[in-house]
């Protein structure tokens, strides 16, 4: 028989929830609570309140994230005050309060890595290539004339073996 666990139904549920929004990540969350980054999963497996209150912690952040890397990758406007000072009897006084709108242009990093994420397989970094056998593919023009006799008797003996195996 194993050990009795540590898990405080009525506790540890808001504490993970409350650390998950606060931003802390699993293993930050496990320090926080006093355990292992394994038994933090394991209590998600578990003890469904616990794995749900983490998700809960964890979604707005993740949504405010995602709105600021999306906000990032477009590019945005934003007010600056900035405040004039005059100079009355050696003293600084604020003599006008300016409001300049900036631009903050898409950033292409951001950009990248949204569109690696939203459409892996358009745009990912690694793509597959066909490779091409000129000997099989038809499509591609191989000039016979310009190679040597033992070249096109390798090529001639390989069409006829690729023939004898479609025949079969």
């Amino acid at each position: 028989m194993g050990r009795k666990s540590l898990y405080d139904a009525n506790t540890f549920p808001l504490l993970a929830e409350k650390y998950a929004r606060d931003g802390l990540n699993d293993r930050e969350i496990s320090k926080k609570l006093g355990i292992s980054k394994a038994t933090l999963y394991v209590w998600q497996n578990e003890f469904p309140d616990f794995s749900d209150a983490i998700k809960r912690g964890k979604a707005p952040v993740d949504i405010k994230i995602e709105n600021a890397l999306h906000k990032r990758a477009e590019g945005f406007y934003y007010d600056e005050k900035h405040t004039e000072v005059k100079i009355v009897n050696g003293q600084p006084r604020p003599a006008v309060v300016k409001t300049v709108r900036k631009y903050v242009p898409g950033d292409v990093g951001a950009q990248a890595f949204w569109l690696k994420n939203r459409n892996p397989k358009q745009w990912r970094d690694r793509h597959d290539y066909v490779k091409h056998n000129p000997i099989e593919d038809e499509r591609l023009p191989v000039e016979f004339d310009t190679l040597p006799e033992d070249i096109l008797n390798q090529i001639a003996d390989h069409y006829q073996s690729i023939q004898s195996q479609k025949d079969e």
